[in-house]
């Protein structure tokens, strides 16, 4: 959106073009400046030049696209909500069927993708699916931008093709930790991915790989930690996170979130540690099989892969 925004327009111009789409929206949250006033130059530059408006380089097609900008709500990633606050409502999570494809923004057959998705298009459409499948291994093909964070002497932002290693990404690319210390975990997909451990770094990054482990590629992002990390902290905030971002509209997320901090509350006091585990990983059961979306059904990924790999930070009492 920042370093090619026409990439993004053509891929999403040709998609509204081949379901015969005649609105588009960009929706980009506010935190992102720099992305709203890209966009917005490409825009009008498209316009102008013809290949948005009424008449689509004299095709007779009309295909208009505009940037919407959210407040920031976690939440507005599940695609419904997005559609909620696109209509000016509360970012709050649809029932569904119908599907967004049936039945989305403002009534209207609707079809909702990522940026990376509607970006890929143009390159398939001129050098061919055999191009494009030709990076990356099985399943996953094509290229992720993976965002290096957290405790990594080189954070930033790296293009592969799907099938590198965390442990090329980590050491060849981000240079081990800032601290110097062991890496012990990275948590891949965002705040609701799963906790990795160091014994599994030579995972290749592709969605079936991570799968396999129990875990999920989710955007491409990738944070690390050293060994100096309390994972039953990190679990804990995973909890914190989804009963902040809740939309409050099912049970499961609403308030197994906010049980789910006061459970790890006890376990990191020392408080019936066994007993109080059992019932967060029951409540992890619950969350996962009963949310409405993702907010929710995600939440107990890092809270079990830190119960599953890293149990003696949760044996331990300490001060809060």
């Amino acid at each position: 959106m920042e370093g090619d925004p026409f990439c993004l327009i053509e891929g999403m111009t040709i998609a509204a073009l081949a379901v015969g789409a005649t609105q588009g929206f960009i929706y980009l949250r506010a935190e992102y400046p720099h992305a709203q006033r890209s966009l917005q130059r490409a825009l009008s530059a498209a316009e102008a030049a013809g290949y948005l408006g009424n008449d689509i380089r004299g095709s007779g097609r009309r295909f208009k696209l505009e940037v919407r900008l959210g407040a920031g709500a976690y939440i507005c990633g599940e695609e419904t909500s997005m559609l909620e606050s696109l209509e000016g409502r509360r970012g709050e999570v649809r029932v569904r069927p119908p599907l967004p494809a049936v039945k989305g923004l403002f009534g209207k057959p609707t079809i909702v993708n990522n940026v990376i998705s509607f970006a890929s298009v143009p390159v398939i459409l001129e050098r061919g699916a055999a191009h494009y499948k030709g990076f990356g291994m099985g399943k996953s093909r094509g290229t992720l931008p993976i965002q290096l964070a957290g405790n990594i002497k080189r954070g930033g932002l790296i293009e592969r093709a799907f099938g590198v290693t965390l442990k090329e990404l980590l050491y060849d690319y981000g240079g081990g930790s800032a601290s110097g210390r062991p890496l012990r975990a990275v948590q891949v997909g965002g705040p609701l991915g799963a906790y990795i451990p160091a014994s599994q770094f030579d995972t290749v990054v592709d969605y079936e790989a991570l799968a396999a482990i129990g875990a999920l590629l989710g955007h491409g992002g990738i944070v690390a930690f050293d060994d100096t990390v309390d994972m039953a902290h990190m679990a804990r905030y995973a909890m914190e996170f989804c009963a902040l971002e809740s939309c409050g509209k099912c049970t499961p997320c609403r308030i197994g979130s906010q049980r789910g901090v006061e459970i790890m509350d006890r376990i990191m006091k020392g408080e019936e540690t066994d007993s109080n585990r059992a019932l967060l990983e029951e409540l992890c059961e619950t969350m996962l099989h009963g949310s409405l979306c993702g907010l929710g059904g995600m939440t107990p990924f890092p809270v079990q892969s830190a119960l599953k790999h890293f149990p003696e930070d949760f044996r331990r009492a300490r001060p809060q």
